[in-house]
């Protein structure tokens, strides 16, 4: 049974200040045994979420790292120096690509120094309104999955945890969400498509598939019926803690009604 996971995206969002005390009360409004929650705060709130979540089963994500090691490149962060702050990491998120202009090769590099650095990826793809229009949606994301994950290792990559985040950019931040069945279609093709990268139908099939674009308690769980659905990137709503509580009860429920299932 793949997991079912509900990582939080705080984008640009609180201080230092904040950041502990909202981490502590959203692990405690979270608690769930089935369900692997994961925050990822702002880089200088990640040691103040650290200490915040020890031994809440909460883990720790990064929003983003660097491509290279170690250099002269002012303002980023590489995957070693994350080391003790966090666990997990978001790569190729839409707001990356279009405010930074982060290309598939790019964050295919991403990837190798995330994994060497045992850091858990979540890989963000998703189409534009303007190519969901056109009917090219699958043919986007098939494109965006082959150049970030050409050359890695299946079984190490495999090894390492990846989770894929379907997210349209069209729904990102807007209140506008996919339907349930148009996810459910795109989880179907995402596991297609790393089959045919050499990963082979059992692997691909391992690989937790998330649905992020304006998620709430209120529509989290239409996509959660889904059974190709293995939980939620959640934006905004990841700052409230009743919306938080929401979703994570959702997706508990998910979890035992799958558990059952495969006994």
């Amino acid at each position: 049974m793949r997991p079912i996971i509900v990582a939080a995206n705080w984008k640009m969002h609180t201080t230092a200040a904040e950041a502990g005390a909202l981490a502590t009360l959203i692990a405690g409004r979270t608690q769930h045994p089935d369900v692997v929650r994961v925050i990822c705060p702002p880089y200088v709130c990640l040691a103040a979420v650290r200490d915040a979540l020890a031994g809440t089963g909460v883990a720790v994500g990064a929003q983003n790292v660097h491509h290279e090691l170690a250099g002269a490149h002012t303002g980023e962060i590489s995957a070693p120096m994350l080391a003790g702050l966090a666990t997990w990491v978001i790569l190729g998120h839409s707001e990356r690509r279009r405010e930074f202009g982060e290309t598939d090769e790019l964050i295919n590099r991403k990837l190798a120094r995330a994994v060497d650095a045992g850091l858990r990826p979540i890989l963000c793809v998703g189409e534009q309104v303007t190519e969901r229009e056109a009917g090219r949606q699958a043919d986007v994301v098939a494109h965006q999955l082959r150049g970030c994950l050409s050359d890695h290792d299946p079984a190490r990559t495999l090894g390492a945890g990846l989770v894929i985040a379907y997210e349209p950019v069209w729904a990102i931040g807007t209140g506008r969400s996919a339907s349930p069945a148009d996810a459910a279609t795109m989880s179907q093709l995402i596991t297609r498509t790393i089959a045919g990268l050499g990963w082979g139908q059992t692997a691909a099939a391992k690989v937790p598939v998330l649905y992020g674009g304006s998620v709430t308690s209120a529509n989290f769980g239409d996509f959660m019926t889904e059974p190709g659905i293995d939980g939620a990137l959640v934006g905004g709503a990841s700052l409230k803690p009743d919306e938080m509580a929401g979703i994570v009860a959702r997706a508990g429920v998910t979890a035992q009604a799958r558990r059952a299932a495969v006994g």
